[in-house]
């Protein structure tokens, strides 16, 4: 089964929607292998692992196992160089 949270970038908007989504799919389905939890772009992967954490429920329901990092090998290393404005992070070099 497939849940698509739209409201925007689920790193660091819609968190709450994130439990929400959660917990109506453990009432669905308890036992499962397997959550993934795909984020589009750059995403910083701390804030939805904090989820897991933060909320009681899902802390209970789910546990965080590992998170994966997935790379555009043909431009990584253009991505990771690209020279940014004072004051703002490259992204991918965060990620990375």
């Amino acid at each position: 089964e497939v849940t698509e949270v739209m409201n925007g970038c689920v790193c660091c908007t819609v968190r709450g929607d994130l439990v929400v989504a959660l917990k109506r799919l453990y009432q669905k389905i308890a036992l499962f292998d397997a959550v993934i939890i795909e984020t589009t772009g750059l995403a910083d992967p701390a804030p939805v692992a904090q989820t897991f954490f933060v909320d009681d429920d899902i802390k209970r329901m789910y546990n965080l196992d590992g998170i994966i990092t997935v790379v555009d090998a043909k431009h990584i290393i253009q991505r990771l160089d690209e020279e940014k404005p004072e004051g703002v992070e490259n992204e991918a070099v965060e990620q990375v």
